[in-house]
């Protein structure tokens, strides 16, 4: 409630002080030296008190504690009665001394200091006018509690509850501060500073967060692994065909399309051993009196050697010109080492070092049906790759021959195309080992061109008669091949092989008393059955057979004079040849 008063108006003087009437419930104590209001304040009751300007006498005998029944008369009535009902004024009541009353806030207790009234606060309101509500007896009671307080605190130094009078603010007693209807005096007799003059203190101790620094570094670290993920994420994408970003903007196509592939093939495979062959294979260039040709090899060593065919270097085998074309391209001089007509095999030397040989396979381990690989250069067409498979064994073949010479091959079948300048090249295994030299091709019978290309027959040298073969040629130049001592009669068109009957001027005595053959007890004229268990038909069949063993090898021979049949048994003996 607000009283716009003149501060001039208010009573001032020490004989202004009056006793409270018997009847009333808490003393009353006149306002002295009442302070001037500003006209426009309004009174505050959770203001803070002002220091009091001046100090008056104070009654003792009013300095006591609130009892129930004054705490009931500060209400506006007696114990029981309602509270909304206004006390009656006495007309010869004084208005009370104006107080703060200390607020129950939890203020720290310290001297009251003197200064003026809080503002807005009016002396004489402390009455209960007519028309007030119980907000106006609260007040009166609260002023008269303070009162008394104040009056404890000036004269004895402490305040009234300190002092060992039981109080109703005090824990244990009961009293809320906040929600009870009056004010209690010892806490009236405490005077505190407002609650506003110092700081809340801090429920938890502050922390200090990242500075900058910190904030930058992780910001940074976050955006590099943002990057590198959607990097990688796109990437996927990208490589999983989930997203093609290069179509967004065309129409979408229903013709299918490979992926990326790779030139990787498993091991084992055709191109896996093609890749690791060719290095090894060459083309061999040669001229010589007869002209120019080409043909096949590959290194045998890597001491520089060279494997082919006799006939593909036999025309510069006198004053002729050999040339070695590596598969990168480069080429390199080369010289016979030797040469032997009749197994087609001749062995070149060249300066280069270091080259990669290939691996000599098992040729008595081949059987119909395994796959096979062709390399060489037919027809000039260098590093050309073919495959096939074994379409038989022990063919007994006579390609041709040098001079007087003629050439005789237990070869291996093959339908891998070879061709004219396939000659020479190896015939591989799936392992990538040599199991045969490529050195003859089959022909349309009654056909005259002698360059007919492949018709899917084609014949490789085995591999254990290049090994045999090839360091004799190494070693002495020459290489040796067993003989069993005999003439053969190739006039003979009966079953068997017969042996020449007798002799002429150019070929001597058909059997050698001293060869493999006499010794066995052999006489003209025998017919040769079996060679070694094998079945012989004709004079290619039992001299491929022969040239299939090795000196020195013992072998069992069946033949037939007249009606008889002799088995007999004898030593290869070797020979040399050119």
């Amino acid at each position: 409630m607000t009283n716009e008063r003149d501060p001039e108006a208010s009573p001032q003087g020490a004989d202004d002080e009056r006793t409270a009437a018997p009847g009333d419930s808490a003393p009353a104590v006149e306002p002295q030296d009442a302070h001037p209001v500003p006209a426009a304040d309004h009174w505050d009751p959770w203001a803070p008190p002002r220091p009091a300007e001046h100090t008056q006498p104070v009654d003792l005998s009013h300095t006591q504690e609130i009892d129930s029944a004054a705490a009931a008369s500060a209400h506006g009535g007696p114990e029981g009665s309602s509270p909304d009902a206004a006390p009656t004024s006495s007309p010869d009541a004084a208005p009370t001394q104006p107080v703060w009353a200390h607020e129950p806030t939890g203020w720290p207790a310290q001297p009251a200091a003197p200064g003026p009234e809080p503002t807005g606060y009016e002396p004489t309101a402390h009455a209960q006018q007519p028309g007030d509500g119980p907000g106006a007896a609260y007040g009166a009671g609260a002023a008269a509690g303070a009162a008394s307080g104040v009056a404890a605190a000036t004269d004895h130094g402490t305040p009234a509850h300190a002092q060992g009078a039981p109080s109703a603010g005090l824990p244990g007693s009961g009293w809320d501060p906040i929600t009870a209807p009056s004010a209690d005096a010892g806490y009236a007799g405490s005077a505190a500073p407002w609650a506003g003059a110092h700081p809340v203190p801090a429920t938890a101790p502050q922390q200090k967060g990242p500075g900058w620094g910190a904030l930058v570094a992780v910001a940074a670290a976050a955006a590099l692994v943002a990057a590198v993920l959607g990097g990688m994420f796109g990437g996927w994408l990208g490589a999983t065909d989930r997203v093609d970003f290069g179509r967004l903007d065309r129409t979408p196509s229903s013709i299918p399309t490979a992926g990326t592939g790779s030139t990787a093939r498993p091991e084992g495979s055709i191109p896996n051993i093609a890749a690791k062959a060719l290095p090894s294979v060459v083309t061999i260039k040669v001229r010589g009196a007869d002209g120019a040709g080409t043909g096949s090899g590959f290194v045998l060593d890597r001491d520089g050697h060279i494997i082919t065919n006799n006939h593909v270097v036999a025309s510069a085998a006198n004053n002729g010109t050999i040339k070695i074309e590596l598969s990168n391209g480069s080429e390199i001089s080369a010289t016979i080492v030797g040469r032997d007509a009749s197994y087609d095999l001749a062995v070149l030397k060249t300066q280069r070092t270091g080259l990669e040989p290939l691996t000599m396979g098992a040729s008595k381990d081949v059987v119909v049906g395994d796959q096979v690989i062709a390399v060489g250069a037919p027809l000039g067409l260098e590093s050309t790759v073919t495959s096939g498979i074994v379409s038989a064994l022990n063919r007994p073949v006579s390609p041709g021959g040098d001079g007087d010479q003629q050439s005789y091959i237990n070869a291996i079948q093959t339908d891998a195309a070879i061709n004219p300048g396939n000659s020479g090249g190896p015939l591989l295994n799936m392992r990538g080992e040599v199991i045969g030299v490529n050195s003859a091709i089959a022909r349309i019978p009654g056909s005259t061109d002698t360059q007919s290309g492949n018709i899917g027959v084609g014949f490789s040298i085995p591999s254990d008669q290049v090994v045999k073969t090839a360091e004799q040629l190494i070693k002495t130049g020459s290489a040796q091949h067993p003989v069993i001592g005999v003439v053969l009669d190739r006039q003979y068109t009966g079953d068997g092989v017969r042996i020449l009957p007798k002799g002429t001027a150019d070929s001597g005595d058909p059997v050698d008393p001293s060869g493999p053959a006499g010794k066995a007890g052999v006489k003209a004229g025998d017919i040769i059955v079996e060679f070694d268990g094998r079945k012989v038909t004709s004079a290619d069949d039992l001299v491929v057979a022969i040239r299939a063993k090795s000196v020195g090898d013992r072998v069992s021979m069946t033949v037939r004079r007249g009606s008889e049949t002799i088995e007999v048994t004898l030593t290869l003996a070797g020979k040399s040849g050119s």
